[in-house]
């Protein structure tokens, strides 16, 4: 028996909610402002992430998604590892050592990501 297309539509929508974590799980009253060297990079869907190594602790930050990084000025041959980087944004409430970042500088370049 094939479900009606609002019926199925509905049984899905909780699973998208699951399958992404959401900014609200960010602390926006603290404001994290970093730099480091740059330990790893992805540039992929849903969201580009990166390894930020900054005073011996290994921060996961959490960039934005491809197209709004192109859309924005950050292609995806701007960022490597080795490279410093400073990136400003906001801590995990929950997650240590991981942010979600706002904005980033690479060189003298200031590219806002949100």
């Amino acid at each position: 028996m094939l479900l009606p297309a609002k019926l199925l539509l509905l049984l899905l929508i909780p699973l998208t909610v699951v399958l992404h974590h959401g900014w609200a799980n960010y602390d926006q009253t603290k404001t994290l402002d970093y730099t480091g060297q740059v330990e790893e990079i992805t540039y992929e869907n849903p969201h580009g992430m990166l390894k930020l190594q900054h005073e011996n602790k290994t921060w996961t930050v959490v960039l934005a998604p491809p197209s709004r990084m192109n859309s924005r000025g950050l292609a995806k041959d701007m960022i490597k590892p080795g490279d410093n980087l400073r990136v400003v944004g906001y801590p995990h409430k929950e997650v240590k050592d991981e942010m979600r970042a706002e904005r980033v500088y690479v060189g003298d370049k200031k590219i806002e990501l949100r």
